[in-house]
């Protein structure tokens, strides 16, 4: 292995979750999970997003938690109820303990500071779909939408292990790569349904397979990229045509310094390469 693949290696154990990082997390949600269960009629409570599927960026901010509600508990009502509604209801619930708790879009968002190894976490109201999944509040269009993390949970896994655990690891590094530039790809979980349909086992070096993957999202982030449990609606609808455009702008920016560090590193630059590595990772990727 080279000093570039070292480099690598060492950006790989830098993007995963530390112990101590993992212990505040779940002493958080814990006592968040906890707090609601003992107010309101639930169904279920569980982690989901990113941090459950383990494609979680560093620092810890958006852990999600979903809240499912009883259909036949004290808040089954709810579901006939405007999805803003629900949403101030849970903010209402949370901030009786965290009082800077408030609504943003779906979820009710607890923040903990910019500087905290976990600096916020999400909770989102459900219900329970009969043919599988959950409803979710959607109150930019008012109404609520369908969708099911365990699915995708299992689908991350699936790909994973296809790929001899790179899968995981890879997703990590494109996703700190978007955070490095702004986040222009919103949300990143449309960066991980790209992956789950374009990365193919085997997995190469991270690096080769990084310019790859930015020169073909470039092209094709305008496409439809439908919800993979085929549940929900195109995961980049979110996005409108100035914001499309903005994130292939800036994946094309990207894939043209990966492409001049892996340039760099094939003519034995390695010290070149990874300057050019640290404009896409940022203190991430560290000297071997």
């Amino acid at each position: 292995m080279g000093y570039i693949d070292d480099a690598f290696d060492n950006l790989r154990h830098n993007l995963e979750i530390t112990q101590t990082e993992q212990d505040l997390a779940k002493a958080r949600h814990t006592a968040i999970r906890d707090f609601v269960n003992s107010h309101w009629d639930l169904a279920d409570d569980f982690l989901t997003g990113s941090y459950r599927r383990d494609t979680k960026t560093k620092k810890l901010k958006d852990i999600d938690i979903f809240v499912v509600l009883d259909a036949e508990g004290f808040q089954a009502s709810f579901r006939d109820q405007a999805p803003v509604q629900v949403i101030n209801a849970l903010e209402s619930l949370l901030r009786q303990k965290w009082k800077h708790a408030a609504r943003d879009g779906m979820a009710v968002v607890i923040p903990y500071g910019p500087d905290d190894d976990v600096m916020s976490i999400d909770v989102v109201p459900a219900f329970k779909r009969e043919d599988g999944g959950y409803y979710i509040p959607n109150p930019s269009a008012g109404d609520w939408i369908a969708t099911d993390p365990k699915r995708h949970h299992e689908l991350s896994i699936a790909k994973n292990t296809e790929c001899d655990g790179k899968y995981v690891p890879f997703v990590k590094m494109v996703k700190g790569i978007n955070r490095e530039v702004g986040e222009p790809v919103s949300p990143s979980f449309l960066l991980e349904v790209i992956a789950l349909s374009l990365v193919k086992p085997p997995i190469g070096r991270f690096q080769d397979e990084i310019v790859l993957f930015l020169a073909t999202a470039t092209e094709r982030i305008d496409d439809e990229w439908p919800d993979p449990a085929e549940l929900g609606g195109d995961v980049n609808a979110v996005m409108n045509a100035t914001q499309k455009l903005a994130a292939a702008n800036a994946l094309d920016q990207a894939r043209a310094i990966a492409e001049r560090a892996v340039d760099l590193e094939d003519d034995g630059q390695d010290e070149a390469a990874y300057n050019e590595w640290r404009k896409l990772f940022g203190n991430r990727i560290t000297k071997p």
